[in-house]
């Protein structure tokens, strides 16, 4: 059989809440699903004020404007990222820092951090990859001892956690992810956590097109005006009432996730043990939400090779990002500090595997023996 890296999951309330949003006759942003949504987000979060977003890429450029992001100004963040972590702040003129990555979680380095400040540097901007959290504990003390701010990057993160609080929790802001690649999804989509209460006001004016458009449906004014910089951040009401669908199942959904991860890290646990891949790695401080399943090859290995040969056994299993300090715009707009041998490494070596609600025992167990014979591995041994 042929098995995709992804298969969006969807179950019957979706279209049902759909119809009711058109029903309702409010297909426009913050309508009632939208309000649903973000106090689920508040209340599991904690967070002081959950806003939806069209995407975690909106809800990053949020950010950068709520920091008053200004040229010149820097972000220390991983390479190993997805172009909008340093996007939303190149477009305010910031530049990005990037720092190499821990070889265990693939995490942002902490260690590294303090020594990238600059008299220039604003923020720190972690990246909780595969949804695993980064060392925050540190981060936020290194933040607060040089009155920097920290934006969490948490587009895999819905549902992990750090030491029992909730990713994009912690910083001074957090951005997720429901695009259809994520655990929770809902097409596109995004939300951001804003942590600080003296920050609430200011990021619904920015969210609503720089007007108090928010206050004024509160009853707060009596009309509302243009009172800041801003942009259009809604997702319309379709979108909010698909994903109220996906936030009332997360546990279920997760819980799935998480029985194919497990299942994942026992088939593989031969092939780390004779030195063919390393499996990922979840520190004791973290409660991870199975958002991926990724091994590392062992250096010298062909991953195009490896990946072709998946691909003939049925198997769509694929590569990561492109380190950004590589890429053309990366060279451009960014710098680099210290070296970056582990970033390096792991983007030429790291496979995902399939992962998502509904995947069979059969389905992983082919995908098992389809990477033990790609790497040469026969009776276990490699």
């Amino acid at each position: 059989m042929n098995i995709p890296f992804n298969k969006p999951y969807m179950s019957d309330r979706e279209v049902q809440y759909i119809r009711e949003a058109h029903a309702n006759g409010h297909l426009a942003g913050d309508g009632p699903f939208t309000a649903k949504c973000q106090s689920w987000l508040e209340k599991t979060s904690s967070t002081q004020r959950a806003l939806l977003s069209h995407s975690c890429t909106a809800a990053l450029e949020m950010a950068a404007l709520l920091l008053d992001i200004k040229p010149g100004d820097e972000i220390i963040m991983p390479s190993y990222t997805f172009v909008s972590t340093a996007n939303a702040f190149v477009l305010r003129g910031a530049k990005p820092v990037f720092i190499d990555i821990r070889e265990d979680t693939l995490n942002m380095d902490e260690t590294l951090v303090e020594d990238a400040i600059t008299d220039r540097t604003r923020a720190i901007l972690p990246v909780h990859y595969a949804g695993v959290a980064c060392e925050m504990d540190m981060l936020m003390q290194v933040a607060k001892e040089n009155n920097l701010l920290v934006i969490e990057d948490a587009a895999q993160g819905v549902m992990s956690g750090y030491k029992g609080r909730a990713l994009g929790s912690i910083g001074d802001l957090g951005a997720f992810s429901f695009h259809e690649t994520k655990n929770i999804i809902s097409g596109e989509g995004g939300a951001l956590l804003v942590n600080r209460e003296d920050w609430v006001e200011r990021a619904e004016i920015i969210r609503e097109k720089g007007t108090d458009r928010s206050r004024f449906f509160r009853g707060l004014v009596g009309k509302y005006t243009w009172q800041d910089i801003g942009s259009s951040y809604l997702p319309g009401e379709l979108i909010a009432a698909f994903l109220w669908s996906q936030l009332e199942q997360a546990e279920e959904i997760t819980a799935m996730r998480m029985s194919a991860w497990q299942t994942y890290h026992i088939l593989f646990d031969h092939l780390e043990s004779q030195g063919a891949i390393r499996r990922p790695i979840i520190p004791p401080s973290c409660t991870h939400n199975a958002h991926m399943y990724y091994v590392l090859l062992p250096e010298g290995v062909d991953r195009a090779e490896v990946l072709a040969a998946l691909q003939e056994g049925g198997v769509n299993a694929v590569f990561h990002y492109v380190p950004l300090h590589s890429s053309p715009a990366g060279v451009k707009y960014a710098r680099t500090h210290g070296d970056l041998s582990v970033t390096d490494s792991v983007a030429n070596r790291l496979i995902r595997l399939p992962l998502w609600v509904g995947i069979s025992d059969q389905e992983l167990q082919q995908v098992h023996r389809s990477l033990k014979n790609a790497l040469g591995c026969e009776d276990d041994y490699c």
